[in-house]
């Protein structure tokens, strides 16, 4: 079960995960759409769904060709400072945020922040989800304010968020973060990882729905207008999560 549930196991996870170069293809016209969306709005955004290992390389690919040093991820900004401590010296602090266990905070994902900041290639980074933000409309609005509030490193920002929150448009569920930067920042794009087989954790193990893909290479492309990252397999992230009982007496001390 890929929960960890301690923090001593998840610095010790976080300290034996290899960063590694993930082979990722762009095309030229997905390339030239997310370069232009970079320029006239500071911002490139990429749908993901929480709880896949590969999500954090596949920010770190696209950083890397991209020449970004700024990230943006939908994790409570009340962790800033949680972040901020690991980033310097390599420890974490203790915090009830770090164990919802949705997959939005993996050791993959600490990993590679640590190795993006030892590298000199991290120069911006913003937590921006107000997880007490009451609705989901006003939760969408909050998010999007700090974004567009944070300092754009130059070249931009690449900013990840579940793929409910990224679309342009208007939504069943209301106006998504996505439709509210486009209003604020004219020209962005978004990029929303298609999933192939394979698993993620999401408060559980889960599995993807989606048939065996016979592609076997990671690849952004354009598709009927749209931005497509095809990832043909997932693999189930290591998830910070306490469950059960457990959950309320750690987070009580």
């Amino acid at each position: 079960m890929p929960a960890i549930a301690s923090l001593e196991a998840l610095e010790r996870a976080v300290a034996e995960f290899e960063v590694t170069d993930l082979d990722l293809a762009i095309e030229p016209s997905a390339l030239s759409a997310a370069q232009r969306s970079l320029k006239e709005s500071g911002l490139l955004l990429l749908g993901e769904v929480h709880g896949v290992r590969e999500n954090a390389l596949i920010v770190r690919a696209l950083m890397t060709q991209l020449d970004l040093s700024g990230l943006a991820l939908e994790w409570p900004s009340e962790l800033a400072p949680v972040v901020s401590g690991f980033l310097t010296d390599g420890r974490l602090v203790d915090h009830p945020l770090l164990w919802n266990g949705d997959g939005r905070i993996t050791v993959a994902h600490l990993a590679v922040l640590r190795e993006r900041v030892q590298a000199g290639h991290l120069l911006g980074l913003t937590l921006f989800d107000g997880w007490n933000d009451v609705g989901w409309s006003l939760r969408e609005a909050s998010m999007a304010e700090r974004i567009v509030m944070a300092d754009t490193p130059e070249g931009g920002t690449l900013v990840v968020a579940g793929n409910m929150h990224t679309p342009m448009i208007e939504t069943t569920l209301g106006l998504p973060l996505g439709a509210r930067l486009a209003e604020m920042r004219p020209g962005v794009r978004d990029i929303r990882i298609r999933y192939g087989n394979g698993g993620f954790y999401n408060s559980r193990p889960r599995r993807f729905k989606g048939h065996l893909s016979l592609r076997r290479h990671i690849r952004l492309h354009a598709e009927h207008g749209e931005l497509v990252l095809e990832l043909p397999h997932a693999t189930e992230a290591l998830v910070p999560h306490v469950l059960g009982p457990a959950k309320a007496g750690r987070h009580a001390r």
